[in-house]
């Protein structure tokens, strides 16, 4: 065997091997949905996300906006809510894009304020236990805020964050209030 027939020998294992982990590794990064360059230790890397990251990604920042865009106001105090990724989250979200929802509350049982929307929202009812805070859709047409507890059928929308329970009753449990949504 002459010389260039065995060096031309050794370099086929090497060209094999490569073309063999080159597939390997687009194999392996076939998924990538997205790539950011990273640096560490002055090189330049890549972060690979997963198939799905920007879904949930999408959701939080769907989520992010619903929070700091939904409003929530009882007889001129704001509070503060943290509101569900739903369905019914967003179409309520809509509505007081349109204009501010003023909602008169009735107060109801000795443990929640009770008011009409003026339309139906989307629903997804499931039978819940409610405490102090929570705030519900019933019959998709109506705003529930509890500053008690109640079993029911409900379409949990959110929940009124930073108060006490004793709080929550100073609010709410001494007759009818004045609720108005809006975005921010």
């Amino acid at each position: 065997m002459s010389y260039s027939m065995k060096k031309l020998l050794g370099i086929v294992p090497v060209i094999l091997c490569l073309a063999s982990c080159g597939q390997k590794a687009a194999e392996q990064t076939h998924y990538v949905s997205e790539t950011v360059p990273v640096i560490v230790s002055s090189e330049v890397r890549e972060t690979v996300t997963e198939p799905g990251d920007d879904v949930n990604k999408e959701k939080d920042t769907e989520k992010e906006r619903t929070e700091k865009m939904l409003t929530l106001t009882i007889n001129g105090t704001p509070v503060k809510a943290e509101w569900e990724n739903s369905e019914s989250v967003r179409a309520l979200s809509e509505l007081a894009g349109k204009q501010p929802l003023s909602i008169q509350m009735s107060q109801y049982g000795g443990f929640e304020q009770v008011g009409p929307l003026g339309s139906s929202l989307p629903r997804n009812d499931k039978q819940t236990t409610t405490s102090a805070g929570d705030i519900v859709l019933y019959s998709g047409s109506n705003i529930v805020i509890f500053y008690g507890s109640n079993s029911w059928s409900y379409t949990r929308l959110g929940k009124i964050t930073g108060l006490s329970v004793s709080e929550l009753e100073g609010l709410l449990g001494n007759g009818d209030v004045s609720l108005t949504i809006s975005l921010s």
